[in-house]
């Protein structure tokens, strides 16, 4: 089944693929398996006219909503990311292929990017992948992309970051697919040189990234969107940074946001106004943005109103959807949870993240 589905998903044929997931995903709990099986396929996944991989980030976000899940829940969310692969475009798939000299420095990749094959980049990336670790790739090509968050809305650091995250996950599975999805947008984004480290910087008190964060959240948009996505990416890698290395990406996200002011403290009465999901999305449906933040705000306080906030928005996602979504609806969503769940104590940020999304969901959805 996973085979005849990806012939169909590499064709674009939607109407083979909708009759397809409606007749065997939801059976047996099946769909996160069908899920999985599609790692290879999505990498090659486009977003034109944009060149970054919102695709494979997208792939990877869907794994993040999954503690919010019940076994029932996934088949929607599975439907949704197969319908939005099968639509897109792709990449042609890229030969294996092989360097003759497996010992491969980084400036060599940076020359090669440089060049702008990604034919040459991807046996370049496999092989120092071999030679040095996923993690060290890993951490070599997020301080690459950290010198271009300016110049790319932060998603040379983001879509990278969730890429190589879904990469590590999948060990079982050949890298090249996501190595050569990797090296076709930095050749196309020309990011070939890693910036110097900012050890002057200094990692900031806790306070002040409270504060960066708060700034980050604020403003509708996805210009907006992106500050809190970026800063959603870097904490999902800093495992793989050092200190020094992770204060200077908070650096290069600080300069990425700039200047502009923190959204002014929201008027939000908590209403818990629902008993269950059927109630939450009569009201999530009328894509009226207060009315939905009083429901949320209610259930911050506690881990059980937590879980329920990240279910009942994963699931209203899904149910309005109606075959064609900006992919910045699940990236966003992501970064708004990861928000919830590490800042619920320090309200407005939570708040304001949580407001941020909503208001871009309901303004840009064209239903």
């Amino acid at each position: 089944m996973i085979a005849q589905l990806l012939r169909l998903m590499d064709d674009s044929d939607l109407d083979g693929v909708s009759a397809l997931v409606k007749n065997e995903i939801t059976n047996g709990g099946q769909a996160w398996e069908v899920h999985l099986g599609l790692f290879p396929l999505v990498q090659r996944a486009l977003n034109p006219p944009f060149i970054n991989p919102h695709l494979p980030k997208v792939y990877r976000i869907c794994r993040e909503f999954l503690p919010y899940l019940s076994e029932d829940d996934i088949p929607a969310l599975v439907r949704l990311e197969i319908m939005e692969y099968t639509r897109r475009p792709k990449s042609e798939e890229l030969p294996k292929s092989a360097v003759r000299n497996s010992s491969v420095s980084f400036p060599e990749i940076e020359a090669a990017i440089r060049g702008g094959d990604r034919e040459r980049v991807t046996p370049f990336l496999s092989a120092f992948l071999e030679q040095q670790g996923e993690a060290e790739l890993s951490r070599n090509l997020l301080l690459l992309g950290s010198g271009y968050m300016g110049h790319s809305l932060g998603h040379s650091v983001s879509c990278t970051a969730f890429i190589l995250l879904e990469m590590m996950e999948r060990s079982d599975l050949d890298p090249w697919p996501a190595l050569a999805a990797l090296a076709d947008y930095f050749c196309k984004g020309q990011f070939h040189t890693t910036p110097p480290l900012n050890t002057a910087a200094g990692l900031p008190t806790e306070e002040s990234l409270d504060h960066y964060l708060l700034i980050a959240t604020s403003g509708s948009g996805i210009v907006n969107l992106h500050h809190t996505i970026a800063r959603y990416a870097i904490e999902r890698v800093r495992h793989l940074l050092s200190q020094a290395e992770y204060a200077h990406m908070i650096a290069r996200w600080i300069e990425f946001i700039g200047t502009k002011s923190v959204e002014t403290r929201l008027s939000i009465s908590p209403e818990e106004t629902v008993t269950d999901y059927d109630a939450f999305y009569q009201l999530f449906s009328k894509q009226t943005e207060m009315p939905v933040l009083s429901c949320l705000a209610g259930m911050l306080s506690s881990a059980k109103g937590r879980q329920r906030i990240g279910r009942y928005l994963v699931k209203g996602v899904c149910d309005l959807y109606q075959g064609d979504y900006d992919p910045h609806f699940l990236t966003g969503l992501g970064s708004a949870l990861w928000v919830v769940s590490q800042y619920w104590k320090q309200e407005p940020i939570a708040m304001n993240a949580l407001r941020q999304y909503l208001n871009y969901f309901f303004t840009q959805r064209i239903y």
